[in-house]
């Protein structure tokens, strides 16, 4: 079974209201389909979600850079030949979600060949991940309103609430107002990307230690090194390295730097071939993990509680598996839903990605 053909198919689909952050806002989910097709007619399918204030990539480079590099170098190699198919992706720097699509298309197809649900491929602990919801920046009494909605409608109970804003006292504030909204029992843990001094950070922290947070994540940026070695020196909870830490390599550079104690675990951005390799990094030096969030799509969100469900360390924590709530539509035919605090991985073989076509003939941007 050979790999004879490579599709990216961007599409857009606008948000219900969009999701604001320290570094950045998403008005439209401009993300692309990736699809592996073998000689066999197996059909591998995965989603890039571009992040140009993070990752610099854009929706137009993804596309190109599938097209015209990573394809022509892939055919004819079969989706066994995972570290021959990576071997060729990284001779191209960056382009990180470009390169974990095609992966994990990849590993649907291995899923589909086998008869076997990926996440049973990559280790199959559970079938199901508890959810964190993702709260954006927004006047304080309409934060508070979202979080007691999707605690109420979906039973999730835990809640990344995002932070960065000047002054930060107004962060505290919100932060402080969800925490008496919501109780003692939810948890509750900030993630600044980027936007606030080490030492603004450190105040923050010193403010909120009354509210039983469980964890500080990017609150200020890494490139400030001694700053944020300081911070997280002085850090009451384990601070997780996100944006900072996108590859192995780097996950070594600030855990062994000083510059975090826990990871968050994209498979947006590291596929599953190499977030297994920063998970078992991470399980050896004995460091916490989240299954974090690229404002993912539904098929991108497959793709994550499929890889968290089948760890055991990956699983422990709530994963951030709900943004797709804010988006107008998808491309499943059947879309997700989470019950209980809960989303299951899908039955059957592969991924389970089931795009319908009327829906991409209607988001797709390229005809």
């Amino acid at each position: 079974m050979k790999i004879v053909k490579v599709e990216a198919i961007p599409f857009a689909i606008p948000y219900k209201k969009p999701l604001r952050f320290a570094s950045g806002e998403v008005h439209t989910a401009d993300h692309v389909l990736v699809r592996v097709h073998t000689d066999e007619g197996l059909m591998g399918t995965a989603e890039a979600p571009p992040r140009p204030y993070t990752y610099g990539e854009t929706q137009e480079s993804i596309v190109a850079v599938i097209d015209k590099i990573f394809a022509p170098q892939i055919l004819g190699l079969t989706p066994l030949e995972r570290e021959a198919v990576h071997d060729k992706l990284d001779r191209t720097v960056g382009n990180p979600t470009a390169k974990a699509a095609v992966d994990m298309a990849l590993w649907d197809i291995l899923g589909q060949a086998a008869g076997m649900p990926v996440s049973g491929l990559l280790g199959g602990f559970t079938d199901r991940m508890r959810v964190s919801h993702m709260v954006g920046f927004a006047p304080t009494d309409e934060m508070v309103a979202e979080a007691l909605r999707v605690r109420d409608t979906y039973g999730i109970t835990t809640f990344k609430v995002k932070v960065g804003r000047q002054p930060y006292r107004a962060d505290v504030d919100a932060c402080r107002a969800l925490r008496e909204a919501l109780g003692p029992d939810a948890g509750l843990y900030i993630d600044g990307n980027r936007g606030w001094s080490a030492s603004e950070s450190a105040r923050a922290l010193r403010e909120m230690a009354d509210l039983g947070l469980t964890f500080a994540e990017e609150l200020c940026p890494a490139d400030d090194v001694l700053g944020r070695r300081w911070l997280v020196a002085q850090s009451p909870v384990p601070f997780i390295a996100d944006e900072s830490a996108t590859r192995a390599a780097e996950v070594t550079r600030e855990l062994l730097g000083g510059s975090a104690t826990a990871i968050s675990i994209k498979t947006a951005r590291t596929g599953f071939t190499a977030s297994q390799r920063v998970l078992h990094q991470c399980e050896g030096l004995g460091v916490e993990v989240v299954m974090g969030n690229q404002i993912d799509g539904q098929i991108g969100t497959l793709c994550a509680v499929a890889f968290g469900a089948a760890h055991r360390t990956a699983s422990r924590h709530a994963g951030e598996l709900s943004n797709f709530l804010d988006m107008a539509d998808d491309l499943l035919a059947e879309p997700l839903t989470i019950e209980d605090g809960t989303l299951r991985i899908r039955e059957g073989a592969g991924l389970g990605i089931d795009v319908d076509p009327g829906k991409l003939a209607r988001y797709r941007q390229d005809r």
